[in-house]
């Protein structure tokens, strides 16, 4: 873009929260429900979900750029943007990479690659310092709670994951390669984590549940609550996301 953008609609959270921490929080004049970091943010109207966008209402916002997040609902609507002359960008953060390669687009979109650089790699920092803390700990295998009805757990395609590898953890279910999948209560049983990770919500439904009893974690009590707005963000805070779960993981060698 030749000229920055001085109104962004983003419905992505991820690129929400990059766009805040570039500085450029004043222009975001759209957003979705789920974009509640930083508490700033939550100023700005919310408009829907982020998948199925209402174009209508984009449109009424008169944006000069669009974020959106990368998916098969959301192709019509990017369609029916670029159409109305609106420039529009959808991107699919699922990776510790797509993070860098996220917030370098934005940074050179909003005129500031200096400061998209400087973000990235205190990420970057934080990312190798919990790695480095943790390389010699044990490694406990771990099954991150997503959904329950139906079972969903993290694959190896996902952030989360390679944060958990970060935090010296192994994810037993590393062997699904895209970001999530279904799985059944019986092969979590038979995998058998040391740790359960678990949202609040999750970890009642699991503790409440008992049916879970026959997973050896859940029935000894080893839940481990995450907070799902810090962990579940591929975005600037992926390094205090690593840092939270090393200090579940290994409270040992975080005092």
């Amino acid at each position: 873009m030749g000229v920055a953008p001085t109104r962004i609609v983003s419905l992505n959270p991820a690129t929400t929260e990059i766009l805040f921490t570039l500085g450029a929080g004043s222009k975001v004049i759209g957003r979705t429900q789920y974009d509640l970091w930083p508490d700033s943010a939550r100023l700005v109207p919310a408009m829907g979900g982020g998948i199925s966008v209402n174009v209508e209402a984009v449109l009424g916002t008169h944006p000069d750029l669009v974020l959106l997040y990368a998916s098969q609902d959301n192709r019509s609507a990017a369609d029916r943007l670029r159409a109305a002359g609106i420039n529009t960008v959808s991107l699919k953060v699922d990776h510790i990479s797509d993070f860098r390669r996220t917030t370098q687009l934005l940074g050179a979109i909003l005129h500031d690659s200096t400061r998209a650089r400087i973000v990235i790699d205190s990420v970057q920092h934080t990312l190798d310092s919990v790695r480095l803390a943790t390389r010699d700990a044990p490694k406990p295998s771990v099954f991150w709670h997503i959904w329950d009805a139906p079972l969903i757990t993290i694959g190896s395609g996902s952030f989360m994951s390679e944060l958990v590898d970060i935090a010296g953890a192994k994810n037993v279910y590393a062997d699904i390669t895209g970001p999530s999948g279904p799985i059944n209560l019986e092969d979590v049983a038979r995998r058998d984590p040391d740790f359960i990770l678990a949202g609040p919500i999750g970890a009642r439904q699991i503790e409440s549940d008992p049916r879970w009893r026959i997973v050896r974690a859940a029935r000894d009590g080893r839940v481990l609550i995450v907070d799902t707005m810090l962990v579940a963000r591929p975005s600037v805070r992926l390094g205090e996301a690593a840092v939270s779960l090393a200090r579940l993981l290994h409270p040992a060698q975080s005092r």
